[in-house]
């Protein structure tokens, strides 16, 4: 029998990571092997721990509270978002809804930009400015990367 994940362990890992301002962590447990890396050259550290039931164990399909993206400042005063954790990029909340943004839209401060799925939860991403939506940089439905770029925001003035 393959041992369970722990994931109020696991919350402790990423939570230690985070103090410790470590960016790759590995451990190997009974066949069991957890790798969490982060690059914190690239961007501050977030809050990425996903919250879960009392149990420790995630609901199916259940909505995690808005996580805090990540703000890149780029050349010509464009911004990026990028994704605060490793998951499933979804421009909508169900595949038959349109996109919650189109490129060309214009987007206020905490509207939702799109959802990642991690470990079943779904975390909406809210916009950190309000702008112009100048590029989407992800596929509906592809992974995504901690720190990966998500869209490009030009600041309204």
């Amino acid at each position: 029998m393959s041992p369970k994940i722990d994931y109020k362990e696991i919350n402790k890992l990423v939570q230690f990571m985070e103090e410790k301002k470590l960016s790759h962590f590995e451990l190997e447990v009974e066949g069991l092997k957890v790798k969490v890396s982060r690059n914190p050259s690239i961007l501050p550290p977030s809050e990425t721990a996903i919250p879960l039931q009392e149990s420790g164990e995630p609901k199916a399909e259940e909505t995690a509270l808005p996580q805090e993206t990540e703000l890149e400042k780029g050349k010509n005063d464009i911004y990026y978002i990028t994704s605060p954790m490793v998951g499933t990029f979804y421009r909508a909340s169900d595949p038959s809804s349109s996109p919650f943004v189109e490129e060309g839209d214009q987007i206020k401060k905490n509207q939702t930009l799109c959802i990642i799925e991690a470990m079943k939860l779904m975390n909406e991403i809210e916009s950190e400015l309000d702008g112009v939506l100048e590029e989407v940089y992800v596929e509906n439905g592809k992974p995504v990367e901690y720190g990966q770029k998500l869209f490009s925001i030009k600041p309204l003035s």
